[in-house]
C-alpha cells in the first residue's frame, strides 16, 4: 500500500450541506432555519445559561456563605480505642504512633479524643487532649503529657 492509495472508509466522508442555493435543492428559502424568530437570525442564539425566561439555575442556588479561617490549626486525630494496642505502662509518643500506623506523619499536631476505652495505664505524649480523654487516661492510672514545640507539661495534676 502506498500513500497515494490511502482513502477514508467508504461512507465516512460526506459532502457538507449547502443551504440557500435555491428551492430545488431542498434547502433553499429558509435554509433549514425554520421561519422567523431569534434562532433564525444570524448570530441569534440565547446565551448558554438562558432557560427560556424562568429563573436560571445559578440564581436559584444559594450564594457562598461564611469564610475560611486562615489561622485554623488542623490536628491529626487519635482516639483512645486505637491506643489500646500499646502494652501496659508503655510510653506513647508521636513517633511511636506513626510507627504503629495510627497517624501518617508528625507534621500535624496530634489531638487525643475520648472515643473508646483504654484498660491499661499509659504515658501519652500529644499536643492536645480532650477533657474526657484526660479523665479516662487518669482513671486507669495513666498520664497525659501535653507537648508543645520542644516544651512538655503534664496535663491535669
Amino acid at each position: 500500500m502506498r500513500q497515494n492509495e490511502l482513502a477514508p472508509a467508504p461512507g465516512s466522508i460526506r459532502n457538507r450541506k449547502r443551504v440557500g442555493r435555491g428551492v430545488g435543492s431542498g434547502h433553499g428559502t429558509y435554509s433549514c432555519r425554520g421561519s422567523k424568530g431569534q434562532k433564525s437570525r444570524s448570530g441569534g442564539k440565547p446565551h448558554p445559561l438562558f432557560e427560556g425566561g424562568q429563573t436560571p439555575l445559578f440564581k436559584r442556588l444559594p450564594k457562598k456563605r461564611g469564610f475560611t479561617n486562615i489561622f485554623r490549626k488542623e490536628y491529626a486525630i487519635v482516639n483512645l480505642r486505637s491506643l489500646a494496642i500499646f502494652g501496659e505502662g508503655a510510653e506513647v509518643t508521636p513517633q511511636r504512633m506513626v510507627a504503629a500506623g495510627l497517624i501518617k506523619s508528625v507534621k500535624k499536631p496530634i489531638k487525643v479524643l475520648a472515643a473508646g476505652e483504654i484498660h491499661s495505664p499509659l504515658l501519652i505524649r500529644a499536643n492536645k487532649f480532650s477533657e474526657m480523654a484526660k479523665k479516662k487516661i487518669e482513671a486507669v492510672g495513666g498520664t497525659a503529657v501535653e507537648i508543645e514545640e520542644g516544651v512538655e507539661k503534664a496535663v491535669g495534676s
